[in-house]
């Protein structure tokens, strides 16, 4: 019992963080980094520890390494913590919100600016994709762009420039894509679910309302928040490692689609079929998660983060200048 009650805290922990754009949250984010850091050559761990001291926050990183790390672990944690830095400029006043719906639709051109540091928009729409489907015959709305899979699309194409000359920028795009490649195995951060009255989707999830451990007592969370809690709340990155470590590595010809197009195919797909199944009814709920949609949503998230950290490394190891 202490256990499921850990374990619904941490979901609620992850539901009352104001988002809709906080994929597998901080644990989850250094998961991904972190096993995807084990797969890279020296040559390009070299290359991202030189990118990585080029973020404004990499002093305040290295604080958060545990005392006694021997410094030849040092990289893969700060490559780690690296990971989570488009999730904690929604909380840093220096940022603003831009766009529209509270940050969360991109409106004009500072949405696709791509000018690395001095950037002081947050960006909240370029942490998903909002692709829609519809169970009732509703008629789906149109895709925001920029999303999630322009920016990964984008952010590739400048890290496999030649030359260090564009470093500053490329620092800031590795920050990011180290991120979002994350954030699109999350299969709410990949759909959207439109039904009569809710003709613009249900934002991911966010609209949804769930109970997660029975009985609420009027404790409940939504359904996005219920899948970016699954790895845990545990904001260290020791945690992080340690669960990372304990993941069975993926198929080997999933692991080596690098596609993002692909990626957000497969997460839809597992959205429609595994995140808006049984108990999860047509409405906004609140539906009460049983013990087997629990479970079964463990076990995709154990698998996506592993698929996500996989494939990172390999973008990076392939593309990296």
């Amino acid at each position: 019992m202490r256990l499921a009650k850990r374990w619904l805290g941490a979901l609620l922990i992850a539901a009352l963080t104001p988002v809709s754009t906080l994929a597998w949250n901080d644990k989850g984010h250094m998961m991904v980094a972190f096993l995807a850091y084990q797969q890279l050559s020296q040559p390009v761990r070299n290359r991202v520890a030189t990118l990585l001291a080029l973020n404004p926050r990499f002093s305040t990183w290295n604080h958060l390494i545990p005392a006694g790390t021997p410094a030849a672990d040092r990289p893969a944690l700060l490559f780690a913590i690296a990971a989570t830095w488009p999730d904690h400029i929604k909380s840093d006043p220096t940022f603003s919100d831009d766009g529209s719906e509270n940050g969360n639709r991109p409106n004009g051109a500072s949405s696709s600016q791509n000018t690395g540091y001095s950037d002081k928009l947050r960006h909240k729409y370029w942490h998903f994709i909002d692709n829609p489907f519809s169970r009732d015959g509703t008629a789906l709305p149109p895709v925001p762009d920029p999303n999630a899979e322009s920016r990964i699309h984008l952010f590739r194409s400048v890290l496999a420039m030649p030359g260090t000359n564009q470093d500053a920028l490329k620092s800031y795009d590795l920050v990011w894509l180290l991120h979002i490649v994350g954030d699109v195995h999350q299969p709410l951060h990949a759909a959207a679910r439109v039904r009569a009255g809710q003709h613009e989707g249900d934002s991911g999830g966010n609209f949804v309302t769930v109970c997660a451990l029975p009985p609420c007592n009027g404790m409940f969370l939504k359904l996005h928040g219920f899948w970016d809690g699954l790895p845990g709340s545990e904001p260290n990155v020791a945690a992080a490692v340690a669960a990372a470590k304990l993941l069975a590595a993926p198929p080997p010809a999933k692991a080596a689609i690098l596609d993002e197009h692909e990626w957000i195919t497969e997460s839809f797909d597992l959205a429609q079929g595994e995140v808006y199944r049984s108990p999860i009814g047509a409405g906004e709920g609140p539906f009460t998660l049983t013990s087997t949609y629990r479970s079964n949503a463990r076990r995709v998230m154990n698998a996506q983060v592993a698929l996500a950290g996989a494939r990172l490394g390999k973008l990076l190891e392939n593309e990296l200048k």
